[in-house]
């Protein structure tokens, strides 16, 4: 099996943000949520990264305009080991 280990640069909109930071606060009140399964011991600011990722890579935000992708993943390293 092989590993992929790729770094991404994302941009990210202020309502995004905001969005994102809603969402942390809202899981916080639900511990026993799949969300915290691999969250454990993160602080707030990196549960609000992660998930703006998420969702930008997912193509949450781009579903609309999938042309939005371009504009925020402005950057893509990987390599490989095995």
């Amino acid at each position: 099996m092989q590993t992929v280990e790729t770094c991404f640069t994302l941009s990210y909109s202020q309502d995004q943000y905001e969005y994102a930071k809603e969402y942390v606060e809202d899981m916080k009140r639900h511990p026993r949520r799949v969300f915290w399964i691999g969250n454990k011991g993160k602080s707030d600011e990196e549960l609000i990264i992660s998930h703006i990722a998420h969702k930008i890579l997912s193509g949450f935000y781009n579903h609309y305009d999938p042309s939005l992708s371009r504009k925020q993943i402005l950057r893509m390293k990987s390599s490989t080991s095995k």
